[in-house]
Parts: C-alpha cells; structure tokens; sequence
C-alpha cells in the first residue's frame, strides 16, 4: 500500500474546529475543518484528528468513513457498536448518498457528465488512473456556475464509487483540476489557499429507526 502522507510529513496544526451540527444519541453529524486528519495518523506527532478530538467528550466516537486530509465538509460519526455497524453496512452497499461542492480549473463544456475511469495506488500518498489495475471507479458531476472571467467552473460531484482521491483524479484526468490540490492540480495547485473540495450533504438511514436522515453544509469558498 502507498504511504500515508502522515508517514512523510510532521502535518501543521489544524486551528479549525470540529462543527457538531446535530447530536443522536447513537452518532453525531459533524462539519471536518480543511486540514485535519480524519483519524489520528501513523507519525506520533499526528495524533490529531476528527476522531481523537469528539472522544475526549464522546469516549464512544470511532469512524465509518473518512475525508481526506485536505478536505472540509459532512461527516457522520457513530457512538454505538450498532450505529458502526448499521451505517457501515449502509456505506459497503454504497445506500449512503453524498455529494460534493468543488471549483475545478477551465471552463467546463458540458453542463453534466459521468466520468467512469478505474483507480491504482501509485506512489507515495498518491493514486493514478490505470486501467490495468485500476477498480472501477465512477463519478457524477453537474456545473453549478462558470466564472468566465477567473477561468474556473464550480461543480457538484456525486461519487457513486468512494475510492481514495477519486474526485481529484477524476476531475484532473478530464482536464479540470481542483484548484489547491497539491498532488494532481499542476499549475492550480497554489491558485487557492486550500483545497476546493467540500463534503456538501450525507444522508443515510437510522441505525434504529431506519428513518431517513440528511445532513448538509455549505462550503466557505
């Protein structure tokens, strides 16, 4: 497996704090700051992380999906054995519905598209798309408005696969990357001051009541 990029790197304090938008006796649906790890990483001084900071009041918080490093947005966690179980049943037959909100480089033709290319680790922290060793990986996209004059397009993303940097590679191999993605943005790496990626709304069922529940936040960028 690929390094982590906490195995490379001592990461820089994340200043931001961990937004709880709703509390459930069984999880919590939280709102992740840019730049902090969803779980505390390999390297000692990357204890950090979404999950290490809820278990100091909620000793019973542990982690059913991730974000990336870089990456803000919705996240549910779970506080009960049932809930891990139940939720992560739900995201293994991918029933868990999540979209994303990003501003990509160029002005993007069409108005909405899927993009079906497979994904391989590579080296490093990083990933590639290849088709001889690549899994399948699909992602939806729509244009929610085009910048004619800053030259870059922001979009809604539905990844029906959830496959590590599958919206930055996705977006980069049609030729529109997320502007401040470090690892596949070119030349936009450093058009941002982060990452313009955001986990925009997640829904799912109960783990109890098996009724629906949705959750969303808009992105600050």
């Amino acid at each position: 497996m690929p390094a982590s990029i906490d195995d490379l790197f001592i990461l820089p304090p994340c200043a931001g704090e961990v937004d709880i938008l709703h509390v459930d006796s069984d999880f919590l649906l939280i709102n992740k700051p840019t730049r902090l790890l969803s779980v505390p990483g390999r390297h000692p001084q990357n204890h950090d992380s979404v999950v290490s900071r809820l278990q100091l009041e909620y000793p019973g918080a542990s982690i059913v999906h991730r974000l990336d490093f870089d990456t803000s947005g919705v996240m549910a966690v779970p506080l009960t054995k049932l809930a891990l179980s139940h939720i992560s049943k739900q995201f293994q037959a991918r029933s868990v519905s999540k979209h994303y909100t990003a501003v990509v480089a160029g002005i993007m033709a069409q108005d909405e598209g899927v993009i079906d290319l497979p994904i391989a680790s590579a080296e490093g922290p990083r990933y590639k798309v290849c088709a001889a060793t690549g899994k399948p990986s699909t992602t939806e996209y729509s244009v929610l408005a085009r910048d004619e004059m800053a030259g870059t397009t922001r979009v809604w993303l539905h990844p029906i696969t959830g496959r590590s940097h599958q919206l930055r590679l996705h977006l980069q191999a049609i030729g529109h990357p997320i502007l401040g993605c470090e690892f596949y943005g070119g030349d936009w790496a450093k058009a941002a001051t982060r990452l313009l990626l955001h986990a925009t709304d997640l829904s799912f069922l109960h783990p109890r009541t098996a009724e629906p529940v949705f959750i969303e936040s808009a992105p600050d960028f």
